[in-house]
């Protein structure tokens, strides 16, 4: 889509799979048309890294505004409620955002609103862990309130693990926190929305491409310094393509077996996201990437 089809006063959500050519997009916008980047990416927060998330270079970062990126410290609590206070601040700057990720969840939060649910205390998610660590993702599924595991995505441990952790501590079911959610930050009605929705071989050929750059700009090494402070399940941890190489550079895989690990679970990942994206962006606008 060219850049000159976008109302240059109007808010762009920019979602896609991983891998699609959602920063490259942004990019563009912002530097014909104005306005400032923001991530909408759960781990592209984090400030332990940037190549193994793709997260935008540090040259690409000075040349045009960007906001919430690498800005968290991996041992700090960060959810969808403080992304969303966060893209407050930044809209209050005044320039025109154009957002951009491939956590769904934020991109729902930010459009239909999002509950206050009570932070979860740290005993009670220590707890989680073990659970979920012990008893395994359908133990914990099982112990959710019917209509929470009506509403997320089963497959998704975070998902699980964030419903379990709400109901343990609030004594309601996330879904019925949801209920009482607030008015949305940027209704549909006020954003141009858009998800980039690449085809299959395309998108899987250029996964492997870019992990194997990846790993020619040191995605490795960046395992390697997070290492000494790995906390199995801890969010940080789930970059895409870390629990694999962690697991080589313990011995456990030959770095071969790992990268092909890495690059099949990106792809998996990718098909979760088309998924997710089909069924709750329905009314978002499908472009092709470049």
């Amino acid at each position: 889509m060219p850049s000159s089809d976008i109302p240059p006063d109007r808010p762009v959500l920019i979602a896609g799979p991983t891998a699609s050519g959602k920063s490259a997009l942004a990019e563009t916008i912002v530097a014909t048309g104005g306005g400032v980047i923001v991530n909408a990416d759960a781990l592209q927060v984090y400030d332990c890294w940037r190549v193994l998330t793709a997260r935008p270079t540090a040259a690409a970062e000075a040349a045009l505004p960007h906001r919430l990126y690498g800005h968290v410290g991996r041992e700090q609590a960060y959810s969808a409620g403080h992304w969303l206070r966060e893209v407050r601040a930044v809209l209050a700057e005044g320039l025109r955002p154009v957002i951009v990720g491939g956590t769904g969840l934020y991109f729902m939060a930010l459009t239909e609103g999002l509950a206050e649910v009570p932070p979860v205390p740290p005993g009670i998610r220590a707890e989680a862990d073990f659970r979920l660590h012990d008893a395994g993702l359908a133990a914990m599924t099982a112990e959710l309130d019917p209509a929470t595991a009506a509403r997320i995505d089963l497959r998704n441990p975070a998902r699980v693990q964030r419903a379990w952790e709400v109901l343990r501590a609030t004594g309601r079911g996330l879904a019925d926190w949801q209920a009482d959610t607030g008015p949305p930050l940027l209704p549909p009605d006020r954003v141009k929305a858009l998800v980039l929705d690449p085809g299959r071989d395309w998108l899987a050929a250029r996964i492997d491409r870019r992990f194997d750059a990846m790993m020619a700009a040191g995605a490795l090494e960046e395992v390697r310094a997070a290492l000494p402070a790995w906390q199995t399940g801890a969010p940080w941890t789930r970059a895409i393509g870390a629990p694999e190489l962690a697991a080589h550079l313990r011995g456990e895989f030959s770095l071969p077996q790992a990268v092909a690990a890495a690059k099949l679970a990106s792809r998996q990942y990718a098909k979760r996201q088309r998924t997710w994206f089909r069924s709750r962006m329905a009314a978002w606008q499908r472009i092709a990437p470049a």
